[in-house]
């Protein structure tokens, strides 16, 4: 079996959540959700923030910086990627994360990539980090709020219920054995006619929300499918996602069968679209089994990506040497799979290994940074198992969410998240 090589270390990973939320059930016994649609996702409920998305991802990243132990004036790189509107209409909202999070002469940049911005803005940071003479240190944050008046969370779409919430992750380009986690391998592909599904029929508009007053994705997903059919898109993810997948694991040194990968973590898009495009395509590829970990977060934007990384040490508990395969996807379209492992410190080498399976990491650099096998959590942090659940062990990866190859009830995929000030699900 030959090694997969790191590419990347990720010094830790963050999902910052409000406090507040609101029950699908609640939705459901006020008359304003259809029981059927609480079946089509399987998600129970959403965090709603009163900050703005900005102010989120500060905390996320200031959170994420802390926990790695690295100071914000380190950072040379910062991107944040955002799918809905960032409290200004006409501003640089990557530069005031930056600034927030103390890494004030970082390189700020945007990205709108849809509900893959937190992908896109993963691979972009690692050819950034790949340069000689240029970062040695990115940091990654989403966020989102899809608050009234401009967004209905329940509503606005098909089978899709939006959360609010950031994250962030600290990546640099010298893995070692004190890494949170490793990025094997980061890999992007598209179809760009694709784009109709969020135009739908619409003429261009001199003005943000001139067709309606809140954000409508339904109207253009009307518009998309009576153009091409409800069977249309199933066949674009058929013919993108699984040869992106190969290629991802083909560059992390991989086989689909290989052992060390534990699982595979779904976008948080819901059970219906999941089962109609996304599991099947996964099938093709790797029998390991899937996991949605959307269900007390929803989408969460451009974050899923980034949130799922974060709870391969939370609610996931991905264990050292095991490899996890993570999937984003968004408007345009675009998919990105990234292939994560969790590092095992060995004596004398920055390596890893597993029943005989081994990766190894690049050219292990003696940092100021490292915090040990198991990094320091931010203060109050804390990831909680819904009482009386037990875990289930699936493949090396413990989760309350696995369900095999058919997603869980939402009655049975639960875990709890630290929300609010002060707290970060890492």
């Amino acid at each position: 079996m030959s090694a997969a090589v790191a590419q990347f270390g990720i010094r830790a990973a963050v999902t910052w959540l409000p406090t507040e939320t609101e029950k699908a059930a609640t939705q459901v016994a006020a008359g304003l959700l259809a029981p059927d649609e609480l079946d089509d996702t399987g998600y129970e409920e959403l965090p709603v923030s009163a900050e703005a998305a900005p102010e989120l991802a500060v905390r996320a990243a200031t959170a994420a910086l802390r926990s790695a132990g690295v100071a914000g004036a380190d950072v040379g790189l910062l991107i944040h990627a955002w799918t809905h509107h960032q409290g200004h209409d006409f501003w640089a909202p990557a530069s005031f994360v930056a600034a927030g999070a103390g890494a004030r002469h970082a390189l700020a940049i945007g990205v709108q990539q849809m509900c893959n911005g937190g992908g896109v803005a993963l691979e972009l940071a690692t050819d950034h980090l790949r340069g000689a003479g240029r970062a040695d240190v990115a940091v990654i944050t989403t966020a989102d709020r899809f608050c009234p008046p401009g967004f209905d969370r329940w509503h606005g779409d098909y089978g899709l219920w939006y959360g609010d919430g950031a994250t962030a992750m600290v990546l640099h380009r010298r893995p070692d054995p004190g890494d949170d986690l490793h990025l094997l391998a980061v890999a992007t592909a598209t179809d760009c006619e694709a784009e109709t599904m969020h135009r739908g029929d619409d003429p261009f508009s001199p003005a943000a929300r001139t067709h309606s007053p809140a954000v409508d994705v339904r109207r253009t997903k009307r518009a998309y499918l009576a153009r091409y059919g409800r069977e249309h898109f199933a066949g674009v993810v058929a013919d993108r996602l699984p040869s992106l997948m190969r290629t991802a694991l083909a560059a992390a040194e991989l086989e689909p069968d290989d052992p060390r990968i534990a699982g595979v973590l779904l976008p948080r898009i819901g059970r219906k679209a999941l089962a109609a495009s996304y599991r099947p395509a996964i099938e093709s590829v790797t029998g390991a089994p899937m996991f949605d970990p959307g269900a007390r977060t929803g989408h969460l934007g451009a974050g899923d990506l980034l949130a799922n990384v974060a709870a391969l040490r939370t609610e996931f508990g991905l264990p050292p040497g095991r490899v996890a395969v993570v999937i984003s996807a968004g408007g345009g379209f675009s998919w990105t799979v990234a292939i994560v492992a969790r590092p095992t410190a060995v004596s004398g080498a920055g390596s890893t290994a597993v029943s005989g399976a081994e990766y190894t990491a690049v050219s292990g650099l003696e940092s100021a940074t490292a915090s040990g096998p198991e990094p320091a959590a931010t203060s109050g942090a804390e990831s909680t198992a819904v009482s009386g659940l037990e875990p289930a062990a699936v493949g090396g990866l413990e989760s309350a969410t696995a369900s095999g190859p058919e997603p869980a009830a939402a009655s049975g995929a639960e875990y709890t998240a630290a929300r609010g000030t002060g707290k970060d699900v890492h």
